[in-house]
Parts: structure tokens; sequence; C-alpha cells
């Protein structure tokens, strides 16, 4: 189909944007790569009367470090940020999702801000994101505020986000040195995950000394698995152990039922990747 006619405005400052996306109020869209919207457009499931592309804001894009934290641009494409020394430095998890998004052409167009933004609960990393206890910097009409991965994502397809605010960059603590993986699974190569694990391991004297640990599509938005990471604590990190602290992957998540599975199967799928994740992690 062909989408709606719409105005089309494409600012080259964080400020042009801020204040074009005011202007034009909640019947605005922010294109920030495309590959959610554009599908969307061409659906006419939205009718926006004003596009406004954030591709040419310089200002954006790239990886940094800041005293101990690492920062993404909004605007970084996920092929960038898989190939950042930084990020595979610091952030080794963020790289390794990132690695299973879509297909390579979806990678050099789409975002790690867009993707964060759109908050789709089958998205791959809202939950390395929250894993890493990664914060949300928006820009608005009365300037930046700064929000916690924890609180950004609200409900499925919501964040904290307000219609005439832009999500303009990422900031997460250093993991150097953590060992980290993402397990997903999915029925067919680039499709969404039906479950994925984002795990992330602190390891000392072959025990474990912390765990992060967060799971995809297992709820309307990404959600800790606390229950894993506390029984995981201390232990060496062998199948059995694993194994057992795999077993609290589902407390606290309320997965849905649609046509890819059913709630009993995610739930089964949860335990699964959540030991592969970590066993993964830690090179068994």
């Amino acid at each position: 189909m062909i989408p709606a006619q719409f105005d089309y405005i494409a600012p080259s400052t964080v400020e042009e944007a801020v204040a074009a996306l005011h202007e034009a109020g909640e019947d605005a869209k922010v294109l920030a790569g495309g590959q959610s919207l554009l599908p969307v457009l061409r659906m006419r499931l939205a009718d926006p009367s004003v596009v406004i592309d954030l591709g040419g804001v310089a200002a954006l894009r790239g990886v940094r470090e800041e005293g101990g934290s690492l920062v993404i641009g909004a605007m970084t494409t996920h092929h960038e940020v898989m190939r950042d020394p930084l990020v595979r430095d610091h952030a080794e998890l963020i790289a390794l999702a990132t690695r299973t998004v879509a297909d390579p052409q979806v990678r050099h167009r789409g975002t790690f801000g867009g993707s964060l933004a759109h908050a789709d609960p089958a998205g791959d990393l809202l939950a390395p994101a929250l894993a890493l206890d990664a914060e949300m910097v928006l820009a608005g009409p009365s300037g930046r505020r700064t929000v916690p991965a924890a609180d950004f994502f609200v409900d499925i397809f919501t964040t904290a986000l307000e219609a005439d605010e832009i999500l303009v960059e990422v900031r997460m603590p250093k993991w150097t040195g953590w060992r980290a993986h993402y397990e997903k699974f999915n029925r067919v190569a680039q499709a969404w995950s039906i479950v994925g694990v984002a795990a992330a391991l602190r390891v000392e004297d072959d025990r474990i000394a912390e765990a992060r640990i967060a799971l995809t599509n297992m709820g309307p938005t990404p959600v800790r698995a606390t229950g894993v990471e506390q029984a995981l604590v201390g232990q060496a990190a062998t199948a059995e152990t694993v194994r057992a602290a795999a077993r609290h992957a589902t407390e606290g998540t309320s997965p849905a039922a649609d046509a890819s599975a059913d709630v009993d199967y995610r739930e089964h799928l949860a335990r699964v990747l959540t030991g592969r994740a970590v066993l993964a992690a830690v090179g068994e």
C-alpha cells in the first residue's frame, strides 16, 4: 500500500527536532531509521500529518566514553553498535544481542535508539538495556531528563517519552570484563524472538560473583529475572547449578499467548534458554 500524505521535516540539530515535534504535537511521528515505522505507514496503521526524520542530526550518532560510562547515540545504527570496539569492550551483551537483530539490511538502517523507543516486547535490545542498567536521555522543550530503563519501558509499544520528546542517547555503566551471552528462540531466521534471554555475569575464582539476567517477550516489557540472579550468585557455573537456578526464570513474568506460542511454551522456553545463556556466557 501507499502511505497517506504527510509533511516531511528533516532537522539538523536536536533543538530543531524538538521544536518541530513540539509544534506538530501528538499528530507527528519520528523517523529514527524507519525499519518499524515505514511498514506501519505503508499499511496505514498510522496516519501522521508530519514525519520528522532524525537521520540528519549528526549529534545523535556515535559511541563514546564519559568517565565510568558508555554512551551510545540514539541514531547509531545496529551495524555500528555491534562493530564498535567500545561496545565490545564495555557492554559485550549489547553487541551480542545486536547481532541477532533481523538481517544485515535492517541492521544497516535501523538504529539503537529507534528500537528502544519503539518498545516492541519481542525486540532484542530492550532486555540487554534493562540488564545493564541503561539510562535513556530524553530531550524536550524544557530541556533534558534521564530515565532508567526500568522506568522507561512502560507497556507494550509504550515508553516514558512524552509526545514532544526524543531519545537522544543511552548511557550505561562500563561492564568491562563481564561475560555475556544473548540467547533467543525464533521459528524462522530473521523473525522476532518468541523468547530471548540476556545474561551478563562476573566470575571470580570459577564462581559467579554477580549475575544480571533479563528476559525478552515474557511480558509487555522486558523483565529482570531476579530469582535466577540470586540463585546463581556464589555458585560454580556447572550445568547442574545453572539449570537449578534457571527454574526461577518465570517468576514475576506475564507472557502472552499468541500465534507463535502459548503461555506454557513460553515459560518452558524461558527456563531452557536461561540455562543456555548462562552456560554460554561462562564458556560451558
